[in-house]
């Protein structure tokens, strides 16, 4: 599911402005401590809706009331939800006299339908929240719920075991307006590989950028047919020259602002205009000549993976995830294929994890038993039974655990498959690591390479500096439109002469108002460091 956020985070600048004007109507450590931001300890009696406190014990919720509870996640439904949702509301009734209406968006335009839900009035109890949809700006905008003083009472056991860097990332200000998913994510982008072919060849092991050229050549010289990265190569190339210079792209925009590296994030520039993008693009142009794409690169709409399946191409980026799953359909579609993965971030040593609200879950201000919501995310999140539930379906059926506290699998054993599919919701937003399990005979690649992130994790500092860019969108617009007409062709190698088309690009990149599209995020992200102590 990663690459399919991915893919649409992008999307939702672009409606920013409608989201403005939709929001105006509303009201508006990983140190292994595991301590509460907020250390001086809230109050535990600040509930305000239909749960009331019982009078005798007013530490203890009140659940003497019935209540259905309203709640939306993105994208689709499985076709056994509603079976496991049946299953989910036995356990609730008993325990909390409780049951829930799940919903679902659909991933059809469902920024649109995302920003109604929030804008159109309807009660409703909780809703998956994430940066990647928008939840920055809506909970600045007044659409969630400060949850910080009712979490001690209503989710305890949430409370306790959350990280204080996991609240601050859904925090905006003084306030608490999600409650994250608990499980590092990374998401560093890397290229899978033929490595039969680089053991065929004698090529050298892959580990900085010269041994990926390296390979790239060994392939197409030894195999002239074959084009090493065989499709639309931008991503391949593009990320792996922010990777290979450690540029950190600034305010979630996809183009030419980027703070120069990791330790200097108030160093920002526009990336056009450094002495790196002068020698890379030198370089791409070498690349191209070589080959290593094809000259219809920027127009083919075919992904580079289809090209390795069959037997026409080399390389194809991936986020470990993603890579993980490219590998195990290959190893039942073409099992004579090897297939290796190089992570870019070996190229400087350090893995940020996602933000933990890039998954996580917010009760929005029209919410009308916001403490019951909170109590049934608590026993969702800790509880393994409405975990494994909820998240992977119905034991014996969907799944079979096999006692290792590891790993399922999947479906459970007798069920065919093509009957009985995996069963796959969205439930990104209450995910925690030890009730994690991971799918018996997946890609186990993935999860040394965790392993090798969580040692060399570094705070993820960048994801949560998002602009509206509402006073520049005019520069926004016009940069853009310069990077894709003059810029790529550039940094694809597709120009006859580098030197004058990088002038030329960087003339165009002046006129379209880059200078003044690079002070605005200069000043925006210095706001941010300084709120969050950052140097």
């Amino acid at each position: 599911m990663v690459q399919k956020k991915r893919n649409k985070a992008g999307s939702i600048l672009i409606a920013v402005s409608l989201f403005t004007a939709l929001l105006s109507g509303c009201s508006g450590n990983k140190d292994g401590n595991s301590k509460p931001v907020n250390e001086n300890a809230p109050s535990t009696t600040n509930s305000t809706k239909s749960d009331s406190n019982s009078p005798s014990d007013p530490a203890k919720p009140d659940t003497s009331k019935k209540v259905t509870l309203n709640w939306y996640l993105l994208g689709d439904a499985h076709k056994d939800t509603d079976k496991v949702v049946t299953e989910w509301n036995k356990l609730l009734e008993k325990d909390l006299n409780t049951t829930v209406k799940l919903n679902f968006t659909s991933w059809t335009d469902w920024q649109t339908k995302y920003n109604l839900l929030l804008t159109s009035g309807e009660k409703i109890d909780m809703i998956f929240a994430s940066s990647w949809s928008d939840f920055y700006k809506f909970a600045k905008k007044g659409a969630f719920l400060d949850v910080k003083d009712l979490l001690p009472t209503y989710a305890p056991e949430t409370w306790k075991t959350i990280p204080e860097q996991d609240w601050k990332d859904v925090s905006v200000g003084s306030s608490i307006y999600a409650v994250p998913s608990t499980f590092p994510e990374y998401t560093p982008d890397g290229i899978v590989f033929r490595e039969d072919w680089r053991k065929e060849l004698n090529l050298p092991e892959i580990k900085d950028l010269d041994s990926i050229e390296a390979y790239l050549d060994g392939v197409k010289k030894a195999k002239p047919k074959v084009v090493p990265i065989n499709g639309k190569a931008w991503n391949e190339q593009f990320y792996l020259f922010l990777n290979y210079y450690d540029f950190k792209q600034i305010g979630g925009d996809s183009g030419v602002i980027a703070a120069k590296s990791y330790d200097s994030p108030r160093d920002i520039v526009a990336y056009p205009f450094t002495q790196e993008f002068e020698d890379w693009v030198k370089r791409m142009k070498n690349w191209a000549q070589k080959g290593f794409w094809s000259s219809n690169t920027l127009s083919n709409q075919k992904e580079a993976g289809d090209g390795i399946k069959t037997g026409n191409g080399a390389v194809y980026w991936r986020n470990p995830a993603g890579a993980g799953g490219f590998i195990n359909d290959l190893k039942k579609s073409n099992p004579e294929i090897q297939l290796g993965y190089f992570p870019f971030t070996r190229f400087h040593n350090y893995a940020i994890p996602n933000l933990s609200i890039n998954n996580g879950m917010a009760i929005p201000k029209s919410a009308e038993n916001p403490e019951r919501s909170l109590m049934v995310l608590d026993k969702l999140r800790n509880d393994p039974a409405y975990f494994s539930l909820m998240t992977y379906g119905i034991a014996g059926l969907h799944y079979d655990d096999l006692g290792d506290g590891k790993h399922i699998l999947v479906p459970a054993k007798g069920q065919d498959p093509k009957v009985v599919t995996k069963y796959d919701i969205a439930s990104w937003g209450w995910r925690y690591e030890p009730n994690m399990r991971n799918e018996e005979g997946g890609w186990s690649g993935l999860e040394s390479l965790n392993e090798e992130f969580k040692a060399e994790s570094k705070p993820n500092i960048f994801a949560p500096l998002l602009m509206d860019y509402q006073e520049v969108k005019t520069q926004v617009a016009a940069v853009n439109q310069v990077l894709k007409q003059y810029g790529e062709p550039l940094m694809m190698g597709l120009v006859d002469d580098p030197d004058k088309a990088l002038a030329t690009y960087r003339e165009k990149l002046k006129k379209a108002g880059v200078d003044e599209l690079l002070a605005y995020v200069k000043k925006q992200a210095d706001a941010y460091y300084d709120e969050k102590g950052i140097k």
